[in-house]
């Protein structure tokens, strides 16, 4: 017949020895206690992909022939649905281990849990990272690419352009326009040219009389006078 009071108190005992600061014992009858798990990711890096647990078992009268109460109290890194994944891992894992102490195996199974979880978050992060590389890129590319051209595309921006043309050239007109004076409003401003020619005439006209003299030694015969 098993004595599973002794063997309950020996599990206790090596579980205090194996987790001296993960074990924390909460009630002695009946017997429930709390093992708390970590797993640590390798590099630096990696440090926001930590998770933990805390499990609490509570033994019934006939453990280890029955399978202790399972508890997951407090996790970390992990959400809510990994959560109830490990507590279905647990129950099954304790009914396969029927009729032998079994937390420290539990214990040990969830740290391989734990290490799958890490490494699940590890790869999150690394194709979350990826991913906005790529986007980081794919943005980069566009400002040199532009947009592809179409016929559509092309003739409405064609159209667009040759309407700003028209209001420029209209405004440039206008501009040139407002600057010209007309003839009648050049003279009309000008006071000067209202006596331009009476000043002409008024002005003494110089003749240079030596060069009439120069004609009197030429040596003419009549013919050349005819």
């Amino acid at each position: 017949m098993t004595d599973h009071k002794e063997e309950q108190e020996l599990e206790l005992e090596a579980l205090t020895s194996i987790y001296p600061d993960e074990f924390s014992l909460i009630e002695s009858d009946p017997c429930c206690f709390q093992v708390s798990i970590a797993c640590e990711p390798e590099k630096p890096e990696d440090e926001d992909c930590k998770v933990c647990v805390t499990l609490q078992f509570t033994y019934v009268e006939t453990y280890p022939d029955d399978p202790p109460t399972i508890e997951v109290t407090s996790y970390e890194g992990i959400d809510d649905s990994d959560v109830l994944k490990l507590q279905e891992f647990l129950d099954q894992e304790a009914l396969e281990n029927l009729g032998m102490a079994m937390v420290f195996t539990l214990v040990s199974s969830t740290q391989e849990k734990l290490n799958e979880f890490i490494t699940k978050l590890k790869d999150k992060k690394e194709n979350e990272k990826l991913t906005k590389e790529k986007e980081a890129e794919e943005a980069e590319r566009k400002k040199f690419t532009g947009t592809p051209v179409t016929l559509e595309t092309f003739v409405v921006w064609r159209r667009a352009f040759e309407l700003e043309m028209m209001q420029i050239n209209k405004k440039t007109n206008e501009g040139n326009l407002k600057g010209k004076l007309t003839g009648r409003q050049l003279f009309e401003q000008d006071e000067s040219m209202e006596n331009s020619d009476v000043v002409f005439l008024e002005d003494e006209v110089k003749v240079d009389e030596s060069l009439f003299q120069e004609l009197d030694d030429l040596d003419l015969d009549g013919e050349d006078l005819e």
